[in-house]
Order: structure tokens, then sequence, then C-alpha cells
């Protein structure tokens, strides 16, 4: 059984690569029960979630059906360790022989979930963002901020991103390594101001009050809300839900745990039948995505099974065969 680090799941994949494999995914299908969703409280009043992921299907990063591979995600949502300087997201991604079980990788979990995550953005964008997006807003500067980044510039002609963040230095932070990279990043101060500028908004926060103001989104906007993940929790308002045309990464898991959904579904702000589609029905071409350069565009997302699924794959046979996705 190959263990995997962080560094070697970087080397194994690409975000224009894992676009793609998350796009045959999404289009072959899988098996992927809604996620099991635990709260876990701690004596000291404080709370942490454990989530459990499973999925399991014959596609494999081959795009053959022969095989196949099973796998679990266990990951711990604990808010707190912000204040001693470790990851709120923190887990492990287990990959076995779809036939006999067999372990086959034991992956780090929360570099497979950054760039399976932001590669779903990436990949909902390459359907609903206007094809001369160029300007991207990313809100929030925690550890994924700079693999959306990275994502939304595969899929579109990225030339300025803004970086956001309610304490200013972590922004300049995040710019400042994107920089280094070759990026054209800086930091942001006027929230407002950068959303009515924006191309592109992708939110990875776990606010509970809406940071995404639907009024001052201009025409032809794309909205992609990633760091919401339970039914309190919301980056964007009523606004933004009513302007734009809505998608989602799946409507099981959006309708249930996202409260960009939850809530304005229960408002009424959204009826279950303005979901225009989720990714299996874009992947698929059984649904269209952007119609005009001028609507703008919602895209929610929870994460789903299959994307780790796939992106575990990609990870095993590029380290197997000592290539890249």
């Amino acid at each position: 059984m190959l263990t995997v680090s962080a560094a070697e799941v970087d080397r194994a994949l690409t975000f224009p690569g894992l676009v793609e494999t998350l796009r045959t995914a999404f289009r072959e299908g899988a098996m992927q029960p809604v996620r099991h969703h635990h709260g876990v409280e701690r004596p000291d009043g404080a709370a942490s979630t454990l989530l459990l992921m499973p999925a399991w299907t014959d596609f494999n990063a081959a795009g053959t059906s022969a095989g196949g591979h099973i796998g679990v995600k266990i990951v711990t949502v604990s808010p707190d360790n912000n204040a001693i300087g470790k990851p709120a997201v923190m887990g492990l991604y287990l990959l076995l022989d779809g036939v006999t079980g067999e372990p086959q990788a034991l992956i780090d979990g929360q570099r497979l979930t950054q760039w399976r995550t932001a590669c779903a953005s990436a990949l909902a964008a390459s359907y609903l963002a206007r094809k001369d997006a160029s300007r991207l807003l990313v809100i929030g500067a925690g550890a994924l901020s700079p693999f959306l980044a990275k994502a939304h510039s595969a899929v579109r002609p990225i030339t300025s991103i803004r970086i956001w963040n309610r304490t200013p230095a972590n922004a300049e932070k995040v710019a400042a390594t994107l920089r280094a990279e070759g990026l054209p990043a800086s930091a942001a101060g006027d929230l407002d101001a950068e959303l009515a500028e924006a191309d592109i908004v992708t939110s990875a926060t776990i606010s509970n009050t809406p940071l995404v103001k639907g009024a001052l989104l201009k025409p032809g906007a794309h909205v992609d809300l990633v760091g919401g993940f339970t039914p309190t929790m919301r980056e964007s308002d009523d606004d933004a839900v009513k302007r734009a045309r809505v998608y989602v990464d799946t409507r099981a898991g959006a309708t249930k745990e996202a409260g960009d959904i939850v809530q304005p579904l229960a408002a009424g702000v959204l009826k279950p039948e303005a979901i225009v589609a989720d990714l299996h029905e874009l992947a698929r071409g059984e649904k269209q995505g952007r119609q005009s350069d001028s609507e703008i565009t919602l895209f929610k997302s929870v994460g789903a099974a299959l994307e780790d699924l796939a992106a575990g794959i990609a990870v095993y046979k590029a380290l197997r065969a000592g290539s890249r996705d």
C-alpha cells in the first residue's frame, strides 16, 4: 500500500488534468451515499465535525471499466484550530481495490480535498463563467484559497486575482505566495468594491453571515460558493440567489447540507425546480450552463465523494506510473 504525502499529491496532479478527470467522473458517475455528518461535542463546550465520505465505482483514471475502486475519506473540521495555528480541516483518504478490498493507498486527505474542491469549482466555471472572465475575486485566505485561484486560472484567462480576508495580513500572505508562482495576485481592501468588479467570485469561508451581496454583482458575473458545509453557514445573501441562475455539485448534498441553498429553499426565495442543474447533468450535456454573457450564475459546492474517489485514483495511477495526471 502506498502512503502518499501532500507533496506527492502535488507532484501527481495538475489543475487542467484534474478538471478533466472530474469531468469524466461526473459524466460516468459512481455510487456515493450522502456523506455521514456527525457533530462531536467536547467538554469545554467547543465542537468539531466528523465527516465520512464513501464512494465506489468501476470508473478509473484511465477512463475504462476494468478493475474499479472503493474509497472513503475521513475528515474532521475543528474551527478552533485556527487559534493554535493549525488547519481547521484534517483528513485522510483510503483507496481500496474494488474487487478484493485490498488497501492500495493512504493519501493525505487535506491536500486531496484542496485539489479536488478547487478543480470541481473550476469544472463548474468551465460551464458557467464567461469565456472572457479575467478578474477573479477570492474571498477567504485559508489553505484552500491559492488552490481556487490556480484552478480558476486553469480554465479562464485570469489577468487579475484579488484576495480579500477579514485579516488583511492573511490576504497579503496568500497573494504573495501566488505572486511567487507567477500569478497576478494582490490583496484587496474593500470587499464591496471588489464584488462590483469581479468576473468570478469564489468564496471559501465558514461564515454564518453572507459576504457576497447579490445587489453588487455585475451582469455576467459567476459566483462560486465553496466554504459553507452546514445549513447554518451562508456566504451569499438572498439577492445573489434571486439574481442568479443556480447550480450545485450534487442536488442531494446541496439541498440537505448547504446553507446557501437550504435557507433560500426554506424561505421560498429559491424553488427546488429553480436549481438548473448539477455537475452530473452539466458534464453529460443534459442541462445547459451559461446561456448569455449578461446573466449571473451561482454554483454551490458542498463536496462529493465521487470527487475524492476520482482524484484519489488519479494520484494512485500517476504515482504508480511515475507520471502526472
